[in-house]
């Protein structure tokens, strides 16, 4: 366990401390627009070189440990994607307000964020809290190059909203704060929870009598028995975004060879992509071309089209995260009939390192406080309450998503029976819980560079070495780029 999860759990009860070390992460990830460093420019400037700061603008006190002005107004935006808006106006700003009623709220809902937002952080005129996710979220990365974020240092040593003994950070789940961070210092917080693997019409398998493949022999062979029901064996996020695929991908990879296949990727190094462990995962994953198991059509549909037609019962399998069952509640509710569940990807050799238990999950889903904003200290104030045990349990009640406050996950019971299975899988895991940061360091290098290749996998347009010279490419271009700030971790 790393020094930093160590730090994090001193001082706590053996069950708390336990507990926080089995949903603990390594590494950064993409949730469904979840990307924070970012390499894309938005121009302007903060105060500062790295990160904007500010003084106190309201009375510091044991109620208000933040300074924050309590008669003033918080400008919020959320983006309206799959977790909608009404966590924010039906559980958060009630908690908020309760507490601070002379503080007016100003709500805004986007689903474009940058299209909504960039002309303002440039002027210097941003708002004071921002739900910066969705496929136009703002560039993370070089708004903390521009000094346009405010660091959330001061909202981590903060008493928590629960108990004024405990800051703020000693609530997150391990993880999370390196998530949100540059150079040890966060910008940006993580909120969502998101556990990813393999999502499987349950109904059907029971009605059929088919078991939960644990290696991917087995997955081949109820693949085949699915097709010959009829049905289609799979589906995944078409054209819009095969690099759902490439999750299961490097999942079973990592099963296959160790997490430690994963770090040479995330840092660039030439022959990554290259590993026979990652070979071996491609040529799985292309083979369910090969043997039709697709749902047909599936590589030119939009990725909810993809993904209603598999809550329709027309497939059963679905590569995603944990958000799926909240994305699809519509078409999953058609159907009174259809259970879903998740588990965890294949293990290709039973002589693989890691357990067949072994599943993906990060932080996710970044909020920021812009250090141009009126009152940056009334958004660091809102992502206090956010943080609450009451705030983070009414997420989860609301948008079928786990979150990064480590007790709102425990003793809860989830009516869902998506995110329980998750959230099963997630303690089933234990400590063997992997991740990588690429996605999340370098879009550009996810989509569209690793996303184009492995779109033309998926299609048996290439082949698997063909598919690793273009993903070596992609990297070697992000490699030699001067203008992409690099980061490595170490394994």
């Amino acid at each position: 366990m790393s020094s930093s999860i160590e730090r994090s759990t001193a001082g706590m009860s053996s069950d708390r401390r336990t507990f926080l070390q089995r949903m603990a992460i390594t590494g950064v990830a993409l949730g469904p627009g979840a990307a924070f460093l970012s390499s894309c420019a938005t121009g302007g400037g903060g105060d500062d070189e790295e990160g904007g700061g500010s003084e106190p603008t309201g009375d510091v006190s044991e109620d208000n440990p933040l300074g924050m002005p309590e008669d003033g107004t918080v400008e919020i935006y959320i983006f309206d994607g799959g977790f909608g808006d009404a966590y924010a106006t039906d559980v958060h700003q009630p908690i908020f307000s309760e507490k601070w009623p002379d503080v007016t709220i100003d709500h805004n809902a986007a689903v474009d964020i940058a299209g909504e937002l960039q002309a303002r952080f440039v002027a210097g005129d941003p708002p004071d809290f921002v739900n910066n996710s969705g496929d136009g979220q703002l560039d993370g990365g070089q708004l903390i190059t521009d000094g346009q974020l405010h660091s959330l240092e001061e909202l981590l040593d903060a008493p928590s909203w629960d108990d004024p003994a405990t800051p703020v950070r000693d609530t997150l789940i391990p993880g999370t704060v390196e998530m949100g961070a540059r150079d040890g210092e966060m910008f940006a917080l993580n909120y969502a929870f998101t556990v990813f693997g393999l999502w499987y019409n349950k109904t059907l398998l029971d009605e059929n009598g088919w078991t939960v493949p644990t290696t991917w022999q087995q997955m081949m062979d109820l693949c085949a028995e699915i097709k010959a029901a009829g049905i289609a064996p799979w589906v995944y996020q078409g054209v819009t975004a095969p690099r759902y695929m490439n999750w299961p991908l490097l999942t079973m990879a990592a099963k296959l060879a160790g997490p430690e296949i994963l770090v040479p990727i995330d840092n660039l190094e030439e022959g990554a992509w290259g590993h026979e462990a990652i070979r071996e995962s491609a040529a799985a994953i292309r083979s369910l071309k090969e043997n039709d198991y697709f749902l047909k059509g599936v590589e030119g549909m939009e990725f909810r089209d993809a993904q209603g037609l598999w809550a329709r019962g027309k497939a059963v399998f679905c590569p995603s995260g944990s958000w799926l069952e909240n994305e699809e509640a519509d078409a999953i509710g058609e159907d009174p009939t259809f259970e879903m569940a998740m588990m965890p990807q294949p293990l290709l050799s039973e002589d693989a390192v890691m357990p067949i238990e072994t599943v993906r999950a990060t932080a996710g889903e970044p909020y920021i406080v812009p250090a141009d904003a009126k009152n940056p200290r009334g958004g660091m104030e809102y992502m206090r309450a956010m943080l609450s045990v009451e705030g983070a349990r009414g997420f989860t009640d609301t948008v079928t998503s786990l979150t990064s406050v480590a007790e709102a996950n425990q003793g809860v019971e989830i009516q869902a029976p998506g995110l329980s299975s998750a959230k099963d899988a997630l303690n089933a895991a234990g400590d063997n819980v992997i991740n990588w940061m690429y996605p999340t360091w370098y879009p550009t290098m996810e989509n569209p560079g690793i996303d184009q290749a492995t779109g033309a996998l998926l299609r048996a347009d290439i082949t698997v070495d063909e598919w690793v010279q273009q993903c070596e490419k992609v990297a070697a271009d992000i490699r030699k780029d001067d203008s992409i700030v690099k980061q490595t971790r170490e394994g």
